[in-house]
């Protein structure tokens, strides 16, 4: 086992995750006399947000994901290494991690730990569901997601060329969160606007997108008015929305809600996330969902050194409400945590971290969002246009925000989807899920 302990005379931040929360704390710390370590198992970081636009082919891989590296190359005390965390030794103040090509586990020492991992998808006990209902969490999902619905089309194409009968093309979204409102509208957008006039055996605009949500509402985390907003919006635009319907099954290309069971080409999850692992192996209280119970200045209990962030917190606002598991937030405590870093540094105490709500937003489709900034509640197209606005100034890289900001406009102005790439294997795709194991192995 190696250990790091390089430039010992500087305190050492070792920063683990490099979404909003872990690259705006690095971000925080450069140029301070700390040496940062940033330890994530993807060299990028991912955009989330705009990840179902990859997803429904809008936008490419490269146009929401940018190299760790090239965000801190100007950064000259941090330094960024790929690998997988095995194990936390809190009162040893190390990490032990495994990388590509490590003949042996590298250990990280530090004088203050960061955990910032995120979230990965729940099925509620159910994790067999995952294989039939892919959720949407990183570039490979998403890439993952856009090769099976456009598969879904090319089946039936092929098939009524054929002169078999096909399928219902219907695409069954589970949740009515912000992620599954999203994927059910760019599902309706691809099929009765940008896939118009392409194919010549089947109409894509007579797909039947299902939108099911076990609670009373869709958006349930926005005000009621938004959220009626929200669904009279996604059935203009031909979705089926069935809320207070609970899913009990899923299998492959059928999904059960009570006693019904409705088929599908293609199953979309977006129900529900848990907290990384990451989160228990610290060894400190978590809640039902596995994120950390966090000290008001995001430490962990009896070890004021030890940071977490983002969606593996459960820090609560002033009014008792957990804090949202939304990329604000994470920016916020990233940089919140940085700052009280410095504030120990220099012999100043420390203080609560404040969540400060700006608002969120939710599109639906094209011209459709919904926009809640406190009191002042956005509907339609105006929504939409705040959404676009807000997320291209958060986007990292100029060069994304230009590349993006082309990409949305030739979109809208031409009804044309640029990113209708299908990877993988197509042969593999198609076949049966016991197929695909035979030709496995």
């Amino acid at each position: 086992m190696l250990l790091m302990t390089q430039n010992r005379e500087l305190p050492r931040v070792v920063i683990v995750g490099a979404g909003f929360a872990g690259i705006n704390a690095a971000k925080g710390l450069a140029g301070d006399p700390v040496r940062v370590t940033v330890l994530d198992r993807r060299n990028h970081h991912t955009f989330q947000p705009l990840l179902y636009q990859v997803a429904l082919a809008v936008l490419s891989p490269a146009e929401i994901a940018t190299p760790i590296r090239n965000i801190l190359r100007h950064d000259a005390n941090t330094e960024v290494l790929l690998g997988n965390v095995v194990s936390f030794n809190l009162d040893g103040r190390t990490v032990l991690t495994t990388g590509p090509g490590d003949s042996e586990p590298i250990e990280l020492s530090y004088d203050y730990l960061i955990v910032a991992a995120g979230a990965t998808h729940a099925y509620f006990g159910h994790p067999e569901w995952a294989k039939f209902a892919p959720g949407l969490k990183s570039v490979e999902d998403a890439t993952e997601i856009r090769s099976r619905v456009l598969l879904a089309f090319e089946k039936a194409e092929r098939e009524g060329y054929a002169g078999r009968p096909t399928a219902p093309l219907n695409f069954v979204v589970i949740g009515a969160g912000a992620t599954g409102v999203e994927l059910a509208g760019a599902i309706s957008d691809i099929s009765r606007r940008y896939l118009e006039e392409e194919f010549r055996s089947i109409d894509p605009a007579m797909s039947r997108i299902i939108l099911l949500e076990g609670g009373p509402r869709v958006l349930p985390t926005y005000p009621e008015d938004l959220s009626a907003s929200a669904e009279k919006q996604l059935r203009q635009m031909g979705v089926e929305v069935r809320t207070n319907a609970m899913v009990t099954n899923v299998e492959d290309g059928m999904v059960t809600v009570g006693q019904e069971k409705i088929p599908a080409v293609v199953i979309l999850w977006g129900a529900g996330v848990s907290a990384s692992p990451l989160g228990k192996m610290l060894g400190a209280p978590v809640d039902r969902a596995g994120r950390v119970i966090v000290q008001p200045d995001l430490t962990v209990p009896n070890h004021p050194e030890v940071f977490v962030l983002g969606d593996l917190a459960a820090s609560k606002t002033k009014d008792g409400k957990l804090v949202p598991g939304v990329a604000p937030a994470a920016i916020q405590m990233g940089q919140y945590a940085a700052k009280q870093i410095k504030r120990i540094l220099k012999g100043q105490p420390r203080q609560p971290f404040e969540y400060w709500d700006k608002g969120s937003l939710a599109t639906i489709g094209r011209s459709h969002a919904v926009a809640d900034f406190g009191r002042l509640h956005i509907s339609g197209y105006f929504a939409w246009l705040s959404w676009l606005f807000i997320h291209l100034l958060f986007l990292i890289g100029f060069r994304n925000r230009l590349l993006v900001m082309m990409e949305w406009a030739w979109s809208y102005l031409t009804y044309n989807h640029s990113a209708r790439l299908i990877t993988g294997n197509p042969e593999a795709e198609s076949a049966e899920p016991e197929q695909r194991k035979r030709r496995v192995g």
